[in-house]
């Protein structure tokens, strides 16, 4: 199968596998509101008992769509369900593993009472072997159990939008404890592909893959890499592996001819992917064989400008929350993961900031594949404590390391307004968090911009990103449209009375030219909300609604210095009404409308009727 043409259902799209289960819909739960499970054994599999309740996962339990929808405040909760072998696609031979997309946010799981796990961070995935306690019967029963537990009064976790109150507030959403993405097995060889990350240089016509095995080979194992686009074969080299860690170079010569280097390159108007099969073999035997993909392109930043594949480019985004009214964090599915994408698309942007969340990876899967730019960003912890610090860097290093081979992503952020840092101005531990989480992350991955600290108060980003909720579209020229104007606001306290940069090494990148300006939060108007919700501005009718976005559109568009804008935001959630469509992904405008808005242009949209009888528009290209 070629990973760049799967279905999108798979919960690691760049690293595939024939062979997977997944393990989500009914399980047995249960609340421990005393944490007692621990001490009275509910992981022994003589305890189901104590499992009162059934849950679909991997639906939170304060959704409706779990079955279970109680947004109270409980800590610790507890998962069990009984599986076979068959079930689990045991092969005889092979190492059977059960794979966690996120539990938020402390994870322990068992299987038949043997510890096999533990987990600490909601954002990431996480392994269990559990092949030694499966036996010989495949039919067999065996109970996996699952301990998660989320404080929802510790502000050290990364918690993003995860509300501390009981019921929802100003800009915070409902709690989202436990599972909440895929549950999954597969059958693994012992000698296998643990992990795998693409880098492309398209200059110099290479790309690099870096592969992790699941130990160092007793004897040298031999490790094949075929690049290939359609039905070309762009490269392929076969190399000699010792160690438990590889760095493959293949040359791509077809990228080095500049005249062709074009139909190559991925971009949001051309999302081009390459795919990759990588195959471990002991002499003749095949021990692993995957499939992947990624992307020949490059992003970086450059005379005030954003480059892609290095050429300016105008970035029009949009936030995203991830949320939805009956599953919350987690998607309703594979197929909206998709649709969210061709919405955003079909709405005239071609970037997404996926806002104070770490999204499902199918939702990343999408974007790559029809063509989606993307700010990957991470949910912030409220405090500053050293166990914050502990807590945020261990969970980045590990989004890093998930997400850094899709070609969709294009920026990271660490922090967002000060989140976690709210005395960075005054105090130096602070400020100093903030510029060691750029630098780690550039220690990792050094080809993407990094910004440390959107909205203001920059202490070492690549883009200096400025969020201005003003409703006066003629107030955004004036800070924004010609060089005094933006030197002004620069220097003086900016639109939210926060100091915009903070180091003299972010003073010196500015006055350079090299990072450039964005509007990385601007807008949130409601459009006919109800008394208990809100926005930043507000308005009565389709023709002013229209009238006012055109408006703060049209000044951003205006405005030489801009590079790019994010408007907040794609879909009302909760209280928070200033969402471009409604909670269930209708539009409050036509959507030819908003494209033109958001584009400047009228560019054609082709009508397409979905299986549901709903009329959407879709891109003629």
């Amino acid at each position: 199968m070629k990973a760049a043409e799967q279905d999108g259902s798979h919960p690691r799209p760049q690293l595939v596998r024939a062979g997977w289960a997944v393990l989500d819909g009914p399980w047995r739960f249960a609340h421990d509101d005393e944490d007692r499970g621990v001490a009275d054994r509910w992981y022994d599999p003589s305890g189901e008992a104590r499992f009162d309740r059934e849950i679909r996962v991997p639906f939170p339990p304060e959704s409706s769509a779990s079955g279970i929808g109680d947004t109270g405040f409980h800590a610790v909760v507890w998962y069990r369900r009984t599986v076979t072998a068959r079930d689990l696609g045991a092969e005889p031979g092979r190492l059977t593993l059960v794979h966690f997309g996120a539990v938020d946010h402390e994870a322990r799981v068992w299987c038949d009472g043997v510890l096999v796990g533990e987990h600490v961070g909601g954002q990431t995935p996480f392994t269990v072997d559990v092949t030694g306690l499966l036996g010989d019967d495949p039919d067999a029963e065996h109970v996996l159990v699952v301990r998660a537990q989320d404080d929802p009064h510790d502000t050290s976790q990364p918690r993003g939008k995860q509300d501390w109150e009981r019921e929802p507030h100003g800009i915070w959403y409902h709690r989202t404890t436990g599972i909440w993405q895929t549950v999954w097995a597969e059958s693994v060889p012992p000698q296998h592909v643990v992990d795998l990350a693409w880098t492309a240089d398209p200059a110099a016509a290479t790309v690099r893959a870096e592969l992790t095995l699941a130990g160092r080979p007793v004897e040298p194992v031999s490790v094949t890499v075929e690049l290939t686009l359609g039905d070309e074969v762009l490269a392929e080299v076969t190399t000699r592996v010792a160690g438990p860690r590889a760095v493959l170079d293949l040359a791509v010569p077809a990228v080095a001819n500049g005249q062709d280097r074009a139909r190559l390159l991925w971009s949001p108007e051309h999302p081009a992917l390459v795919d990759a099969r990588v195959v471990v073999r002991a002499g003749a035997e095949v021990l692993d064989e995957v499939s992947s993909y990624l992307g020949l392109r490059t992003a970086e930043v450059g005379g005030g400008r954003f480059l892609l594949n290095g050429r300016p480019y105008y970035v029009r985004s949009v936030l995203g929350q991830g949320y939805w009214p009956d599953t919350h964090l987690a998607a309703p599915g594979p197929d909206a993961l998709r649709r969210e994408v061709e919405l955003i698309k079909e709405l005239g942007f071609n970037a997404v900031r996926v806002h104070q969340k770490v999204e499902d990876p199918r939702f990343l899967y999408w974007a790559d594949r029809l063509g989606l730019l993307v700010w990957g960003e991470t949910a912030a912890a409220f405090e500053f404590s050293v166990h914050a610090v502990e807590l945020l860097t261990r969970e980045w290093l590990e989004i890093l390391r998930r997400d850094r081979s899709h070609p969709s992503i294009v920026t990271w952020v660490p922090l967002n307004e000060s989140w976690g840092v709210q005395d960075i101005a005054t105090d130096p531990a602070q400020l100093a968090y903030a510029s060691a989480l750029s630098a780690l992350t550039r220690a990792v991955d050094p080809t993407r911009p990094v910004v440390s600290n959107d909205g203001w108060e920059h202490v070492d980003s690549d883009i200096l990103g400025v969020h201005d909720y003003t409703s006066e579209p003629e107030v955004l020229v004036a800070r924004y449209g010609d060089d005094r104007a933006v030197e002004d606001t620069i220097s003086g306290p900016g639109p939210q009375d926060r100091r915009l940069v903070l180091t003299a090494g972010q003073t010196a990148r500015w006055d350079d030219g090299r990072a450039p300006l964005m509007i990385t939060e601007f807008g949130g108007v409601s459009h006919r909300g109800d008394p208990s919700t809100w926005g930043y501005a507000e308005v009565s009718s389709d023709a002013e609604y229209a009238r006012l976005l055109s408006g703060l559109f049209g000044a951003l568009r205006s405005c030489p210095g801009v590079a790019g804008f994010c408007y907040t935001q794609l879909v009302d959630t909760l209280q928070e009404a200033n969402g471009l469509l409604t909670a269930d992904r209708r539009p409050k405008l036509p959507v030819e409308t908003f494209r033109e808005i958001v584009t400047g242009s009228e560019e054609p949209v082709a009508k397409v009727t979905s299986t549901d009888g709903w009329t959407r528009s879709s891109e003629a290209s």
